[in-house]
């Protein structure tokens, strides 16, 4: 059978031609398509006004993005031939840029699998459904993961509060295989290869964040110094790379005990726990109490979660990354460096670099912008849709005012 038709307004398939896959309620014609009669995750066929054919998409009459375009080829609808090939591509990139399997396979609209997130830990995958056009074909997808990846263990890692926002209910649920919750994963770069233990079934997001790895393997570009501060630092890789590129004092502040735990295993599997030290609580108290007590440091790395995760608190959310990042130089040596990070989408990257540059200011020093970067290539940026490309990485020279 034919998809169910999905009729747009008029003038309001321009922004998709362009090449963008979300639809907005406001932009559908509700006459002609009346969406509370369509099922969550529903395939659709979208029209424009004029009957000109967009492409096979799936629906969600109860989210403000009520459709995602899917495939514009008319004669490839959503079917398992499809989330094969989309695989595939996808899995070919992979494999061109990593030696090893430890990378985001999957990125969502980037990879034309809007709704899908894959991570692979070697035989494992970390797989996370965001959305109910994606959960509908649940089966099918994990069917040509399996087909394309012969993974030896799944997890879903659907605790994530976006499937609210679609009416999916929230859990962890282990669909292939019996993993423990502590994998083996190696990030290579300056300094050697470092292991990891990371834990796909309890740790954040779905284990370890792959979109740094290309920006952590640039802190030896720059020289580290002797003393470095890993604010934010889950379970260490920031403040490994650091101690393995000669660090001899690195302190690892994080809110999570237990990830501080694994911070101090991955120190001693990688032979570095002499040199890597632990402190637990909130990242602005903690930066508060090491600037009364007078500490210093010749590098500071800052990558918080995201202060930003609607437009309506952009202005409280610029608000901490600066508040963050002054509290942050007022600790740094002159001559040392920063690095820090946004991952919130709704900040741009000058509004970002506006923010960490009035933080400066405020803190009586002077900032040389020495590098800016993004996310890694396993996290492709789809020029059509800026939604994409969230991450933004600062790395800047600190020096007396001027």
């Amino acid at each position: 059978m034919p998809p169910t038709r999905l009729v747009l307004r008029k003038d309001q398939e321009r922004r998709l031609l362009a090449g963008h896959c979300w639809i907005y309620s406001n932009e559908v014609d509700t006459a002609a398509t009346p969406l509370k009669t369509l099922a969550a995750g529903e395939p659709v066929g979208v029209l424009s006004a004029s009957g000109r054919w967009i492409g096979h998409g799936y629906v969600n009459p109860h989210s403000l993005i009520c459709a995602r375009l899917v495939s514009r080829d008319h004669s490839h609808p959503l079917t398992p031939a499809l989330w094969v090939a989309r695989l595939r591509q996808a899995l070919a990139l992979r494999e061109r840029l990593y030696e090893r399997p430890f990378y985001r396979l999957v990125f969502g609209e980037a990879d034309g699998l809007p709704g899908l997130i894959a991570d692979r830990y070697g035989d494992l995958l970390g797989v996370q459904i965001t959305t109910a056009g994606m959960e509908r074909a649940r089966g099918e997808i994990l069917a040509s993961l399996e087909q394309v990846l012969r993974p030896e263990s799944v997890v879903l890692r659907n605790d994530t509060p976006v499937r609210e926002l679609e009416g999916l209910d929230q859990g962890t649920e282990v669909v292939l295989g019996s993993p423990a919750d502590a994998v083996l994963l190696t990030e290579g770069g300056p300094g050697g290869e470092l292991e990891f233990l990371v834990s796909p079934l309890s740790g954040q997001k779905t284990g370890w964040f792959f979109d740094q790895a290309e920006n952590r393997s640039r802190l030896g570009r720059f020289r580290v110094g002797e003393r470095v501060l890993d604010v934010c630092s889950y379970i260490g890789a920031w403040g490994l790379r650091a101690a393995a590129l000669g660090a001899r004092e690195v302190t690892c502040v994080d809110s999570s005990p237990s990830a501080l735990e694994r911070v101090m295993e991955n120190a001693s599997r990688n032979r570095l726990a002499s040199r890597v030290h632990t402190k637990q609580g909130d990242a602005f108290e903690v930066l508060r109490v090491l600037r009364d007590e007078g500490r210093r440091y010749d590098t500071l790395i800052l990558d918080p979660p995201a202060f930003i995760k609607r437009r309506r608190d952009e202005k409280e959310g610029t608000q901490a990354y600066s508040r963050l990042n002054r509290l942050a130089l007022e600790l740094i040596e002159p001559g040392g460096l920063l690095v820090t990070s946004s991952c919130s989408f709704h900040l741009s990257p000058d509004a970002f670099l506006r923010a960490v540059q009035h933080a400066g200011r405020r803190a009586g020093v002077s900032l040389q912008l020495l590098e800016s970067r993004q996310q890694g290539p396993d996290h492709p940026v789809h020029p059509a849709i800026p939604e994409t490309a969230y991450l933004k990485t600062l790395y800047l020279r600190v020096l007396p005012s001027f």
